[in-house]
């Protein structure tokens, strides 16, 4: 009897095993803020029941069933977890972001093919079974997505924030330039016409120029891959689904083709690291209310100039008995002064913090991931952008009326004060937060379920199944520039033969008329 249930078990085990598919992640950016949303997304399609595999530099202490760290990728780019000082955040955001982003998280990027284990397993991929799907991020690096055309299997791309305007041609989106800002502007809710010609302005040059700056991952792809793989271009124009960051309640309504699935706050979970004993205990005696602050996962608050902390210890200090919670990394770089009410910790299990009801306030930069884990709780913010789409993420919050903007090269007590003052005692931005959390949950599938139903959809239907008939034409006549210009032609043509048609008309008259004239004058 006992043999039989064993027998049976293993039948089971082997049925439900037989329906999964074989995932490869390759997620090789080292930036951790990223990973959060590509790890969740990994894990949830392990728990799924599919065999994956990923390659980060973010190994897994504990992954779950079906998940593997099959390859750790060599950290090529500087690692950006509690290490970006401001002096070093003023000088990588000196510039355009797209010269980082094309640079440093692309070309740079890339290189890190050339490492031996990775090499190894790009050219010699497991075959038992094979991969049914790769599923890689868009920003910077996109030599990685030639590698599924290698192995003849559909390329994902996946994108942590909403995507940028080199993005959009991958799958034939619409822009929508006439009513939506590009998130390298800040966010505008109504674009009048000079908005709407630098709008597209800037959406034009940053394609050009990242385009042009990562011209030279042809050359990288072609020597890690093989001669005979896809340029950069080619493989840009490969990708079968784009997931992304982002969703409707708080980016907008607007046209968008069926390969761009939003799937906006799926690095939130129920699996979330829990509050420990005395930090619990320290929230639930907070009877006068909590502000939570914190500049992410990259940037050290405590690296920041004294007269800025400055700042902040006093405008902080005046709003007690409320209390504050701050993410220090090492509290030992801080300036002294700290006030009595602000409580600091290295590392903060964030989704349930702002989870307690006792948090009231989210001092944040601005990063998508954290803002939308405080729309997911409800909580109104202070935002205080720092750089890249942090300043479109902040103008979209101040717009719903969840926030209030400040401005950190020019930041003093009075607005701080101010800004503390109002989003504290001001009803109207907690009864705000809430309405727009309610909108962003309400969905009719979590949104690591909806990027798990559509990864298999292109896997069951094949690479092409949402493949928009736009990426066959080219750019002038997706823009139906052709078609404009024919009928400008053919009005041209009418108006020239009409005007003709007049001319011979008036002159005929004329002549008549002066026919009659010489032969009255005749008689």
């Amino acid at each position: 009897m006992r043999f039989q249930i064993l027998i049976l078990i293993l039948i089971l085990i082997l049925c439900v095993s037989s329906d999964g598919y074989r995932i490869l992640g390759l997620f090789p950016f080292n930036a951790k803020s990223h990973f959060m949303m590509y790890g969740e997304l990994m894990k949830g399609l392990a728990k799924k029941g599919h065999q994956v595999d990923v390659i980060s530099p973010f190994p897994l202490k504990k992954p779950p069933p079906n998940y593997t760290d099959i390859v750790f990728y060599p950290p090529v780019t500087p690692g950006l977890v509690n290490n970006l000082t401001y002096h070093d955040m003023k000088l990588y955001t000196s510039g355009t972001p797209v010269a980082f982003v094309a640079n440093v998280a692309g070309n740079q990027l890339c290189t890190g093919m050339g490492n031996p284990e990775v090499l190894k397993f790009l050219k010699n991929p497991p075959s038992d079974p094979p991969y049914d799907v790769v599923i890689t991020e868009i920003f910077g690096g996109h030599c990685f997505l030639a590698v599924g055309a290698n192995w003849n299997i559909p390329v994902i791309a996946a994108s942590s924030a909403a995507l940028y305007p080199w993005m959009h041609g991958m799958i034939a989106n619409p822009e929508n330039l006439a009513f939506v800002t590009n998130n390298l502007m800040n966010f505008v809710e109504k674009l009048d016409f000079s908005t709407r010609l630098y709008n597209l302005l800037s959406a034009f040059f940053n394609k050009v120029y990242f385009n042009y700056l990562t011209t030279p991952q042809d050359d990288i792809i072609r020597k890690y891959l093989g001669k005979n793989s896809l340029g950069v271009r080619e493989a840009e124009a490969n990708v079968a689904m784009i997931l992304t960051n982002s969703h409707f309640s708080l980016n907008g309504v607007k046209p968008m083709t069926p390969a761009l699935i939003e799937v906006g706050g799926l690095h939130i979970q129920d699996d979330s690291p829990e509050l420990t004993e005395e930090l619990k205990k320290w929230l639930d005696e907070s009877k006068n209310g909590v502000v939570y602050f914190t500049f992410g996962s990259m940037v050290k608050f405590e690296s920041f100039p004294k007269n800025v902390i400055d700042v902040f210890y006093k405008s902080l200090g005046k709003i007690a008995p409320t209390r504050v919670l701050m993410k220090i990394v090492n509290k030992e770089e801080l300036p002294e002064g700290l006030p009595k009410n602000v409580k600091t910790l290295p590392w903060i299990p964030q989704l349930n913090v702002l989870k307690h009801p006792n948090v009231k306030v989210f001092i944040t930069h601005g990063g998508l991931m954290g803002t939308q884990e405080s729309i997911h709780c409800g909580k109104p913010m202070i935002g205080i952008p720092l750089f890249a789409d942090q300043f479109t993420n902040i103008d979209l919050y101040v717009v719903k009326g969840i926030a209030v903007k400040l401005d950190i090269d020019n930041i003093n007590e009075k607005d701080l004060d101010s800004a503390l003052k109002t989003v504290l005692r001001n009803p109207s931005y907690r009864k705000a937060a809430k309405r727009v959390s309610a909108t962003f949950r309400d969905r009719s599938m979590s949104p690591v379920n909806t990027a798990t139903f559509w990864i298999e959809y292109i896997i069951r239907n094949g690479k092409d199944s949402l493949r928009s008939s736009a990426m066959n034409l080219t750019w002038w006549q997706v823009q139906l520039l052709d078609v404009y210009g024919f009928l400008l032609l053919c009005l041209l043509i009418l108006l020239y033969l009409i005007y003709f048609f007049v001319r011979q008309v008036t002159t005929m008259i004329f002549f008549e008329n002066e026919k009659m004239d010489i032969l009255k004058k005749s008689r």
